[in-house]
């Protein structure tokens, strides 16, 4: 089974009742953690939008929304692929000031996704989105916060280890800044996802940078949608993962458009007919707030401090035939 890959030697850390409860461990105390570096309030937050409103996250733009109609109120309505845009008007509804913001627990299918050892059609993330000044739009508060996030994260890891001595992983909280034009120049003739391999294999915790900016040939490293990262101050966490030998995106993360940046991404992508939804008219006129967010995964978390090697040993989800019984006879355990 192509999708699938095994380690060597591979056999999981522990049974089954241990992993459950090293799961909500690991998801209970990042949330608190991260959660007080970042002065958030957890909040409440839809599984369905509206359709044709806007506020779903388009992601690359071409993958497809699980999309159904209401009976009772007459309306079609799509499951969120994530909250990239609803969190910045409930920003607004709530009345949260500059250097405070909001989390949430974000549940999602998406229907078109790879199904492998790190892709679910589930996604489970904790998205966050917090205010701040026009003066904050720059690479130092970026990069401030992806620290806060990592050292967060290198916390929970520790505690991990202290609860479950079976646990080894060393997290790395010097992160390596780098743009996706700068690892282009570094790997001329490796492809997006063999750049972050090998830069992950290096330095061990990666924030790659300005993902959506065009490269020499004209394409960004990776999609990203246009009306909400600003592409020259986003970015990926990632880290290697020595389990699978590969590099593992926690986090997709970065300041949000303002009206000048979401009109011009948007004329990039052509693009330029969302303008005519209320979520984008909002941000032109300037009637949302300033903002920085992202999504953290919670089962990607976990696959990592816990040392997994498949998503599905830290979530339930639909896989395909036979990988379920592949997996068991290699000595992974699939929920």
């Amino acid at each position: 089974m192509k999708s699938l890959q095994i380690p060597k030697n591979y056999k999981s850390n522990c049974d089954m009742i241990t992993n459950q409860k090293a799961i909500k461990f690991v998801k209970d105390n990042f949330e608190r953690i991260f959660a007080e570096k970042l002065r958030l309030t957890r909040v409440s937050a839809p599984i369905l939008v509206y359709s044709n409103t806007g506020l779903n996250d388009d992601l690359s733009g071409v993958e497809r929304a699980v999309r159904f109609d209401i009976k009772e109120l007459g309306r079609d309505a799509e499951i969120v692929h994530s909250l990239a845009k609803w969190k910045r008007t409930a920003l607004k509804k709530y009345g949260f000031t500059s250097g405070y913001g909001l989390y949430t627990d974000m549940n999602a299918i998406r229907r078109d996704d790879s199904v492998d050892n790190i892709h679910s059609i589930y996604v489970d993330q904790w998205d966050w989105e917090r205010v701040i000044n026009r003066e904050d739009r720059t690479f130092e508060y970026l990069k401030q916060t992806v620290k806060t996030i990592v050292e967060a994260i290198s916390e929970v890891n520790e505690m991990a280890k202290r609860e479950f001595p079976f646990l080894t992983l060393n997290v790395n909280k010097d992160v390596k800044f780098i743009t996706t034009k700068e690892a282009e120049e570094m790997y001329p003739n490796a492809t997006g996802k063999e750049r972050e391999y090998l830069l992950t294999k290096e330095f061990g915790t990666v924030f790659l940078m300005q993902i959506g900016v065009p490269l020499s040939d004209g394409k960004p490293h990776d999609s990203r949608a246009p009306d909400y990262d600003d592409w020259l101050l986003n970015g990926d966490i990632l880290f290697y993962n020595e389990v699978l030998d590969s590099s593992l995106e926690i986090s997709s993360m970065g300041i949000r458009v303002d009206e000048k940046s979401l009109a011009s991404q948007l004329k990039d992508a052509n693009k330029e007919e969302r303008l005519a939804f209320d979520y984008h008219k909002q941000i032109i006129a300037g009637e949302l707030p300033l903002t920085i967010g992202g999504g953290i995964g919670q089962s990607r978390l976990c696959l990592y401090v816990l040392q997994k090697a498949h998503i599905g040993e830290v979530q339930v989800s639909l896989w395909p035939d036979g990988m379920e019984e592949l997996a068991k006879e290699n000595g992974i355990d699939i929920l």
